[in-house]
């Protein structure tokens, strides 16, 4: 199912006195539905990046420790990225995230989600990256569009999901 209407932006913010980047988004769709497309490989490589990427997962370990690795293409380039599971709760995902073209450059991700009083949910993302220069550098790169462009296509994914 494609939705017609416009896809709300997700509120991206630097932090002034540490080198985090938070993102929030809200969905119509309830915290264990949003937990399914996160932790599903099938779901999360249906949704995860800009528009035209096509995505392979290769590793998918969901447990804490678990590890994970995915590829995404598009006109015959390919990007790598990968990390670790460090624990998987009942509404929190905490995760590292290296894009495999800067290998040294690893961030900790704190994705939680809120049920709000109208049965949406609230996605909280943190990440805590290791310098200034880095956070500032992904802030740069034009992450917003895959940002965006990922969470519009994760409303359709979820919102083919029965039940939750």
């Amino acid at each position: 199912m494609t939705r017609t209407t416009t896809a709300p932006e997700a509120t991206i913010t630097a932090d002034e006195k540490l080198p985090i980047i938070r993102i929030t988004r809200d969905f119509d769709a309830t915290p264990a539905k949003l937990m399914r497309a996160h932790l599903d490989p099938e779901l999360f490589a249906r949704w995860v990046g800009p528009d035209g990427m096509d995505t392979t997962v290769d590793v998918w370990d969901v447990r804490d420790g678990g590890s994970w690795r995915y590829v995404a293409a598009r006109d015959g380039e390919e990007f790598g990225f990968r990390g670790c599971f460090h624990r998987i709760g009942e509404d929190t995902i905490v995760q590292t995230f290296t894009w495999e073209g800067m290998p040294e450059e690893v961030s900790l991700e704190t994705l939680r989600f809120e049920l709000l009083d109208d049965g949406r949910t609230r996605l909280h993302a943190q990440s805590l990256c290791d310098s200034f220069e880095d956070r500032d550098a992904w802030l740069r790169s034009g992450m917003e569009v895959g940002v965006n462009q990922g969470y519009a296509k994760l409303d359709d994914v979820v919102s083919d999901l029965a039940g939750a």
